[in-house]
């Protein structure tokens, strides 16, 4: 087993080398909890399921965290608008926390719903203050870290003091725009990035905490190191988000963190964005999709499959037609598997070129592409009359390390589910129509009949003990 990915610190495809041997350690950015799952949030999230999903299967214990960032100037925002006077929205005078928590269960709710594993830890960045202001003073003790200038009860990162400030996106630090999370006339540089955020008069008591600098809220670049290190250590294998979450984010966790004297992430892997036709989503133009209308459109597994059909570090372009296509690729999956079910085994293994594939910085298109060659050659056999257990035990090992078998129509041990019992009745029916114009020697009416079915796209094979049917 040997296991390459993309390392964007470095720009390379490395060798993955376990931190401790025969475990993976995996920390990837969760949601700000303002709002609803944009398809931004989703794809990032069943990206590093279908890594964990390749590395438990290649025999790893894996751990991953998934953060969730409940405090907020947004959701601070939102709560607010809802207590002016006037407000007509449906959830008037709602508080910060109970905002943040009513997001955080519809967040669940999608990735729920597409199959995605929950996290061996999901940590809430409210839950986490203490170790946020150790890991504030490690800074200020190594000198790399400052109470603000003014009495604002801030405390910033001196990025002027860490020489290796701007490493993960190879930038100097005069290139970068100025830190705009607080005002910057407490910092001794623009570019300096806030740790701690002083109380300001107006925001909620609710949403502030008394530290040694003075009562306020943490910063969010400040939130995901302290909750990485807490439950992954001063060092683990890979760290992970959007490609958006690059700069500033992942940049200043890296300084922080190694500023502090921790090694941090030996990878960082950073998924692509989804775009419209081409272009950046933007509500302002109304090229949007979110994940429940797409829900709305297509079952689990079609959504499943789709946002997870091109490789994890490209741009995936929604089409109006996309959840179309994927349906008329995995639904031509699931069907072979309905139709092959009786032959499935325990103990499958995914074919060689799948998990050369996998290895491969996680090539899910070259993996899709066995899948579908297998696929292929598992309805040809049905069709001849063959044995497809081969086949169909490959189909089913991929299926189930990708996580599309847990939403297919019937489970991995092979029991038929609701829909496909549905189909198989109807075209039992009509197969029995046609097997009695054949007793009744009416070819016409017989040829019309399986003439009708390849329409739909099932095939027959007539047998010594009757008709079977398969899609292909």
């Amino acid at each position: 087993m040997t296991m390459r990915f993309y390392d964007s610190a470095s720009a390379t495809i490395r060798e993955f080398e376990p931190v401790v041997p025969g475990e993976a350690r995996i920390y990837y950015c969760g949601a700000t909890v303002q709002g609803e799952p944009h398809l931004g949030h989703i794809r990032s999230a069943l990206v590093f399921d279908q890594l964990s999903r390749w590395m438990r299967y290649r025999g790893l214990k894996v751990t991953t965290v998934r953060n969730v960032t409940d405090i907020d100037d947004k959701i601070l925002a939102k709560s607010a608008e809802s207590m002016e006077p006037g407000f007509e929205g449906e959830f008037p005078n709602e508080q910060w926390w109970a905002l943040a928590y009513r997001f955080e269960k519809v967040f669940a709710q999608a990735y729920a719903a597409l199959g995605i594993d929950p996290p061996t830890y999901e940590p809430r960045a409210t839950g986490h203050i203490p170790e946020m202001f150790a890991l504030i003073q490690r800074l200020i003790d190594r000198g790399h870290a400052y109470p603000a200038l003014d009495d604002s009860g801030d405390v910033y990162f001196d990025v002027r003091s860490w020489d290796k400030y701007g490493a993960l996106t190879n930038q100097s630090v005069e290139d970068m725009q100025d830190s705009a999370d607080a005002d910057p006339r407490g910092k001794r540089d623009p570019r300096d990035f806030a740790l701690w955020k002083g109380y300001k008069e107006g925001e909620p008591l609710t949403a502030s905490w008394e530290s040694p600098w003075g009562r306020g809220r943490p910063g969010w670049h400040l939130e995901c190191s302290a909750m990485a290190g807490k439950y992954l250590g001063s060092r683990f294998d890979i760290h992970g988000g959007g490609l958006d979450l690059r700069f500033p984010h992942h940049e200043n966790e890296l300084a922080q963190s190694t500023a502090a004297g921790d090694d941090f992430a030996n990878f960082w892997m950073h998924n692509g964005m989804v775009t419209y036709e081409g272009e950046k989503m933007s509500k302002s133009i109304g090229n949007t999709i979110s994940p429940a209308q797409m829900l709305q459109m297509a079952r689990p597994l079609v959504v499943r499959y789709y946002l997870g059909s091109a490789h994890y570090r490209s741009i995936l372009d929604y089409r109006p037609s996309s959840l179309q296509e994927a349906a008329t690729a995995i639904e031509r999956v699931e069907a072979f598997l309905a139709a092959a079910q009786d032959v499935l085994k325990p103990g499958r293994e995914v074919p060689e070129a799948f998990a050369e594939a996998m290895d491969d910085d996680v090539n899910i298109p070259r993996a899709l592409a066995v899948l579908h060659e297998q696929t292929r050659a598992g309805n040809a056999a049905l069709a001849a009359g063959e044995d497809a257990s081969e086949a169909a035990n490959a189909v089913m090992a991929m299926a189930e390390v990708l996580g599309l078998a847990q939403l297919m129509s019937f489970n991995a041990e092979g029991t038929s589910g609701a829909e496909h019992e549905a189909l198989d009745a109807l075209i039992q029916a009509v197969l029995a129509e046609r097997a009695d114009a054949r007793a009744q020697k009416d070819w016409a009416k017989a040829d019309a009949m399986r003439d009708l079915l390849a329409s739909a796209g099932v095939q027959v094979k007539d047998g010594a003990n009757g008709s079977s049917w398969s899609v292909g």
